[in-house]
């Protein structure tokens, strides 16, 4: 079993605190993605567990073992990092044993276990190549299998996949979902792309300035965010926050966004009746503001006038930039709505879908 626990782990670069007081657990044969902007802790976490970076505080354990203390090379972890790290006058099948010879394995131990990871990341045909004669996908899934010829009980992977190009990215995170369910080993994964983390996670979880905000199944955490930094991180493009306060207008309850008031549904009055006359921000994304007439007359009391200010076609899609008062609100609408900027539009806004923020905390009501 490879499970790993983190129990209160952080660190310090002198009076620095990049990683503070994390908790949390893969489960063992787990995807789990760490993920959030640039400087938030994710690699120094994941580097402690590798063993690469000192503990300040706190307990790592991989399976039962509190690994604190050990050496990176008795960890039984294999990391695969951002810049392939690998050797340019060497072949690929080179590379790949490079790790095994210098663990005094036989020759047809090396020969064996190269022989199949190279057919499982499809690189038979490329063993007699060097790095220079090869694409960047095709570098990264060597870099892959060097760690998987050691066959250890947990792969750390920190962001392999941002030196690739936007369509070898998806060609690779499916790659990796393969793989994951063929070898049945944990994985931590690090990225700050939140798309990588949705598609690839069994588990997400979120990070910023060195804690965690939030850790969940992805669409959990889509779905039902904590807090404003997690709602607006996870998602594209981001969810809308517009400041407002909760009214009530003969017994109905609503948001008072300034010249735009939108419905509370009745069914969630009772959980925001007591946020009444309060200030709030509302959030909701922009799958779920609707572009074009309204469908059913209950909808009109959750619908707004806005301009057209920008369109992005995407193909599939439709980004509409607008404004809700004087905040700007992006919309996602099917490619067949008809749009003309510097008009006019009616929208249509999902208040089944929408969250409630404490614009003091921060924290979803």
């Amino acid at each position: 079993m490879a499970e790993i626990f983190l129990k209160d782990v952080s660190k310090r670069f002198g009076k620095t605190l990049a990683v503070d007081r994390v908790t949390f657990e893969a489960e063992d044969k787990e995807l789990v993605v760490l993920v959030g902007p640039s400087g938030c802790g994710k690699t120094t976490t994941l580097r402690m567990i590798a063993g690469l970076e000192d503990v300040t505080g706190g307990e790592i354990y991989i399976g039962s073992r509190l690994v604190n203390q050990l050496a990176p090379k008795d960890r039984n972890i294999a990391m695969v990092f951002q810049n392939y790290a690998l050797y340019p006058y060497f072949n690929v099948y080179k590379n790949m044993a490079f790790g095994l010879k210098l663990r005094k394995y036989d020759k047809d131990e090396i020969k064996k276990r190269v022989e199949n990871a190279a057919k499982i990341l499809e690189l038979t045909d490329l063993l007699d190549r060097k790095p220079a004669q090869l694409s960047g996908g095709q570098r990264q899934r060597v870099a892959m299998g060097r760690a998987i010829v050691r066959d250890p009980e947990v792969f750390l992977f920190d962001e392999p996949l941002s030196n690739l190009d936007a369509k070898l990215r998806v060609q690779m995170r499916a790659e990796i979902i393969k793989l994951h369910a063929r070898l049945e080993k944990t994985i931590i994964y690090v990225t700050h792309d939140q798309v990588e983390a949705m598609t690839l996670a069994d588990r997400i979880v979120v990070m910023n300035h060195g804690r965690i905000l939030q850790d969940g199944r992805p669409m959990n955490v889509y779905n039902n965010p904590k807090n404003v930094f997690v709602a607006g991180f996870i998602g594209s493009p981001s969810m809308n926050f517009i400041p407002g306060r909760v009214i009530e207008h003969f017994s109905e309850l609503g948001v008072d966004l300034g010249p735009v008031k939108l419905q509370i549904p009745e069914s969630l009055k009772g959980r925001y009746i007591k946020w009444k006359d309060k200030e709030v921000i509302l959030g909701i994304r922009p799958e779920h503001i609707y572009g074009g007439n309204f469908k059913k007359d209950s909808e009109r009391k959750c619908s707004f006038r806005g301009p057209i200010e920008v369109i992005e076609p995407m193909g599939s899609e439709t980004l509409i930039f607008t404004r809700i008062g004087t905040h700007e609100a992006i919309a996602k609408v099917g490619p067949d709505i008809v749009a003309s900027p510097n008009k006019e539009m009616l929208f249509t806004v999902n208040m089944n879908k929408m969250h409630l923020f404490d614009p003091v905390s921060e924290n979803v009501i």
